[in-house]
């Protein structure tokens, strides 16, 4: 078994959620870490860990981040954390997996499929081998607890149910 960790310099943890149904509001993590084990070379048999701190949250807008920080959405005092653990992996051709596994925000845990991209292997300048990835999926904030909402003068939503999510992620070998 190989054991990778994310390489928080080189990765990018994102969401976007729609904002009054014609733009989107892109967000990150900006504290992170997550683990990967994996003894065949494909990452077929991989085995994943990932956790994000919510206080970290940012969207650009220090009163949003305020707001998704508090009980309304994330309530990061109750539930610092989000977490993600894999529970299978499914190989697609020799780029495109499926990744299934349990994600846990505000104390609520629900199974979730991200697509993957597996961009290679290689080794940096300073020895270090390391995989790219990509990530893509979609949930429903509302599943999780994340259940604000309000409405405009005309009826329309201020923030949309779907939330993307969007990673890049480089993991380093361990030696």
């Amino acid at each position: 078994m190989a054991t990778w960790k994310i390489d928080p310099t080189h990765s990018e943890i994102e969401f976007k959620v729609k904002h009054l149904m014609i733009t989107n509001v892109t967000g990150h993590f900006a504290e992170y870490d997550a683990t990967l084990e994996a003894g065949a070379e494909d990452f077929s048999d991989a085995k994943i860990s990932f956790e994000a701190n919510v206080n970290s949250v940012s969207t650009k807008n220090a009163q949003r981040d305020e707001h998704l920080k508090s009980e309304d959405f994330f309530d990061a005092a109750n539930h610092p954390k989000l977490t993600f653990t894999s529970t299978e992996v499914k190989k697609k051709d020799a780029e495109n997996f499926v990744l299934k596994g349990d994600l846990t925000i505000r104390g609520v845990t629900k199974p979730v499929e991200l697509n993957v991209d597996y961009n290679g292997i290689t080794v940096d300048p300073w020895g270090q081998t390391k995989a790219g990835f990509e990530l893509t999926g979609k949930i429903n904030r509302k599943d999780f607890g994340l259940s604000w909402s309000a409405t405009t003068e005309a009826g329309g939503l201020v923030v949309s149910d779907e939330v993307r999510l969007i990673l890049g992620v480089q993991m380093i070998k361990q030696a």
